[in-house]
């Protein structure tokens, strides 16, 4: 044991005195386990991580305040969050959806205590995303930074991260952690895709980026899971750049995202429906139908199928296919892994044009403004609501039973395609629970 203890000091000792000697050369100093600043004598990520921080900024959103209006028609804060500038010839900033959701107005904090007013460019409720540009980022002197983004297709598990932000109203925090995980999901049928994470990240820095050992964008921050504090409990979730970067070019060009489809209307696999498929698995997607003439008709996909990869990546719900489908461009060749009958297949499915359509019908299911149906014994049933959809922002629910549309009997399937088609509004009479609830869709 005593020699153990003494070999182990004669070791850390070496890389002690080692240390500054290593970090003499960039060659030598690559190999080096941890970055070392030999003036200081110190180990630190500064150097990559400080380049990164100058353009990690705050965002205030402003509206009409809630309480007893003073006679002034100003717009007062009414919420905060962080946010990335990734252009600064254009002053283009990324943040969350939900930061800035509702506002009137914009203003953008830049870490050295200057401030810009901005305007929204657009917004991905799917996705929880928002870009803004800084007006005038053209003045002469703005000096703004901006940060490096790369792909997180190349980030593993154990990979160190690091969220930076304006918590808790501090000014701006970096925290660290590691890559807890990949490709999370989970959190309803939506566009979910996300890189987890340890880093503490609190209120305030929804919107700031994650970044990696170097300093640059793997990720945008968008929600965490607590234990009922609503505090940093180490489980934070960040949209990935892979993810990001394909909405801000979309938004930044046409001002909305418009997502490639299949055909293919795909439910969530879970215990009770693995169950009933005889399947040792509880996650996947199930393929609920599959609209004739479609790409996935053409790729041999049917009713029943369980997707459980695409593009090599495992599929945890239908938010994982519809992350990995709403990015690919239209003509794009997206690889699936399904089950059938017990016995796995595989499968090319090619991305199609978005459709004009404001609904996909096939024989045994509906989907329309973010929600899909099946017929039920006593009207229509909902199994999924996409996040961010009209369906979803009218509060409808996956288990709702549709019975009437403005006042018309929904009658079966054909029934609801025909009232749902077309653009307007629509009152949906449903029942959930055994009450009846009033959806208003837009």
């Amino acid at each position: 044991m005593r020699s153990n203890i003494r070999a182990g000091r004669l070791t850390l000792l070496a890389l002690v005195v080692a240390a500054p000697l290593l970090a003499t050369t960039p060659a030598v100093a690559q190999q080096s386990p941890v970055p070392f600043d030999a003036r200081r004598g110190v180990f630190t990520f500064a150097t990559g991580l400080e380049q990164a921080l100058p353009a990690v900024v705050q965002v205030t959103t402003l509206g009409q305040s809630a309480g007893p209006s003073s006679g002034s028609n100003e717009p007062r804060p009414m919420s905060s969050g962080s946010g990335a500038i990734i252009d600064a010839r254009e002053g283009i900033v990324v943040t969350n959806n939900h930061v800035v959701e509702g506002g009137r107005k914009f203003t953008v904090d830049l870490a050295d205590g200057r401030i810009f007013d901005a305007v929204l460019i657009g917004t991905d409720k799917a996705t929880d995303l928002a870009v803004l540009k800084i007006e005038a980022p053209s003045v002469p002197g703005l000096g703004l930074s901006q940060i490096e983004v790369v792909n997180s297709d190349s980030l593993r598990t154990g990979d160190l991260a690091f969220a930076v932000g304006y918590p808790l109203g501090l000014d701006q925090t970096l925290t660290m952690g590691v890559i807890s995980g990949m490709g999370r999901s989970g959190m309803g049928d939506r566009i979910e895709d996300y890189i987890q994470t340890d880093a503490a990240v609190n209120s305030g820095n929804s919107g700031g980026p994650l970044l990696d050992s170097r300093g640059r964008l793997i990720g945008l921050n968008t929600a965490i899971l607590s234990g009922g504090g609503g505090g940093n409990d180490g489980i934070a979730f960040a949209v990935p750049s892979r993810i990001l970067m394909y909405v801000v070019a979309q938004l930044r060009e046409t001002g909305e995202v418009r997502r490639g489809a299949t055909g293919a209307i795909f439910g969530s696999l879970n215990a009770e429906r693995s169950r009933d498929f005889g399947l040792g698995i509880v996650r996947g997607a199930v393929i609920e139908d599959v609209a004739p003439g479609s790409s996935a008709e053409a790729a041999g996909l049917r009713r029943g199928d369980v997707v459980t990869r695409i593009q090599n990546r495992p599929v945890s719900n239908a938010g994982t296919v519809a992350a990995t489908v709403g990015i690919a461009e239209p003509g794009a060749r997206v690889e699936m892994v399904y089950l059938r009958d017990g016995r796995e297949g595989r499968t090319t499915v090619v991305v199609e044009a978005p459709r004009a359509r404001t609904v996909v019908s096939g024989r045994e299911a509906v989907m329309a403004r973010g929600l899909a149906a099946r017929a039920a014994s006593d009207g229509v049933q909902v199994f999924s609501v996409e996040g961010g959809s009209a369906a979803a922002a009218a509060g409808l629910r996956a288990g709702d039973l549709i019975r009437l549309v403005d006042d018309s009997a929904a009658s079966g399937l054909a029934g609801l395609a025909a009232a749902l088609e077309g653009d307007g509004r629509r009152v949906l009479s449903v029942m959930r629970g055994g009450e009846p609830v009033e959806i208003i869709l837009p």
